[in-house]
């Protein structure tokens, strides 16, 4: 839609009282241009003279439905507003429309209340906010779509859990208490004076609509609301976040979205308790006991592959052989993972004392690890990086290091035995050089 196409139009909103409503088409758009009618399976902008259809503004997503007539279906996608117009997006699925015919809107109602519910609960939940964290929260932005709802307000710090429960239980409280959703047209400067709250920044006509719920929340808001508080049925506080400095954020669901999240929740903590073995009651308890032994068991596993390579690497050193009074050792040490290896080489050089190191083991069947250690008295004439990253290039790896120290990995096990043994000619070159 390009949105800088203009529409020498005025749509008269009815959809605050009717979902249903005819309408008499006064534009069309199709690819951003106007044409005087459309065509099956054109995709194109529908301007009314009267609609039920809202036009996203002020965090409210537009509303989805039909535009029909007889043999005619017009699927609408989005409504957004054009200057004073309703442009209803969609496509067309049968018949023709023309400038000057009268149509039938149907919005989808499911949709609408799924939004109204959400769009609601952000008045109660900036109510909340304002009452839990101080009046210094004022609303920075939202979405209210059917299926979620985001509000962004101004706070310096995030909000800690206890007040998230506050907050929560507070729009819950009031969603209980089911007070009726009432509107009123109010000139701006009354509103205000009366205790409506207003964004910061937002430009407003000289008679604005007022939404009140109870005692509770009263704000000039534009959109579509439920009947009572108590429509909204169960709110549900997802995350809070930080979006921006001094900017933070709330994401939540209302109604049977927030029941079915509540749910699914319920389910997952019933699998957890069957899986730790315990009552709902015990499992954080339990999980606690099942990560301590599992760091527990990490640890020995550890300890253990020390052990190994350690042991390993002194069976190395009794048959590291001699290249020109260097002693070379490069094989596998099975078991291994790179920290043991690391381990392993370090124990072979103060052991061998001047020697060149190549220590190597396969992981998971598929990934090579190998690390390269020199000793300091001959980093000048060898590198364990070059050396590393010249076996690896013999395994399908690369790798690099320091002089003395190197890691390196590779994907073609069935080539480390003989990228080992390629090591003897490597250290001979260099120290002949």
């Amino acid at each position: 839609m390009r949105a800088d196409t203009s529409v020498d139009a005025r749509t008269l909103f009815q959809g605050y009282e009717r979902l249903e409503a005819s309408g008499r088409v006064v534009a069309l758009l199709k690819d951003g241009a106007a044409v005087d009618a459309l065509k099956p399976g054109d995709r194109a902008e529908v301007v009314l003279d009267r609609t039920p259809f809202y036009a996203e503004a002020g965090g409210q997503v537009g509303d989805a439905g039909k535009l029909t007539a007889v043999g005619t279906t017009f699927v609408v996608a989005d409504t957004q507003k054009r200057a004073a117009a309703h442009s209803h997006i969609g496509t067309l699925k049968s018949g023709t429309i023309r400038i000057g015919e009268e149509l039938e809107a149907h919005v989808d109602g499911a949709r609408r209340q799924a939004t109204a519910l959400n769009h609601s609960a952000t008045h109660l939940l900036h109510a909340a906010l304002r009452k839990v964290l101080g009046t210094h929260v004022q609303q920075k932005g939202s979405l209210v779509a059917p299926d979620r709802l985001r509000f962004d307000f101004a706070h310096s710090q995030p909000v800690t859990d206890a007040e998230v429960r506050e907050i929560e239980r507070l729009v819950n409280a009031q969603i209980r208490a089911n007070a009726p959703s009432e509107t009123r047209v109010m000139d701006y400067e009354g509103a205000v004076a009366a205790g409506a709250i207003a964004l910061f920044g937002e430009k407003y006509d000289k008679n604005v609509r007022v939404l009140r719920l109870g005692d509770f929340s009263m704000e000039l808001c534009g959109g579509t609301h439920v009947q009572r508080a108590g429509d909204i049925g169960l709110f549900k506080i997802l995350s809070e976040s930080g979006v921006a400095s001094g900017v933070r954020r709330i994401e939540a669901l209302t109604g049977e979205t927030a029941l079915e999240y509540v749910e699914q929740n319920d389910a997952l903590l019933k699998d957890l308790t069957g899986l730790v073995r315990g009552s709902r009651e015990e499992v954080k308890d339990k999980v606690r006991e099942q990560l301590e032994r599992t760091r527990q068991l990490e640890r020995e596993i550890r300890t253990l592959k020390d052990r190994l390579a350690s042991g390993q690497g002194v069976d190395l050193a009794a048959g590291a052989i001699d290249v020109q009074g260097v002693k070379v050792v490069a094989t596998r040490v099975e078991g291994a993972d790179a920290e043991a290896l690391r381990a392993a080489v370090d124990q072979l050089k103060d052991r061998l004392k001047s020697a060149v190191i190549v220590l190597a083991s396969v992981e998971d069947a598929q990934k090579v690890v190998l690390v390269a250690g020199v000793t300091a008295d001959q980093t000048a004439r060898i590198k364990a990086g070059e050396l590393a990253g010249a076996v690896a290039a013999l395994v399908g790896g690369r790798g690099g290091g320091r002089p003395d120290f190197a890691q390196a990995g590779g994907s073609k096990p069935e080539a480390l035995d003989a990228a080992l043994r390629s090591v003897e000619g490597f250290v001979r070159a260099r120290l002949s050089s």
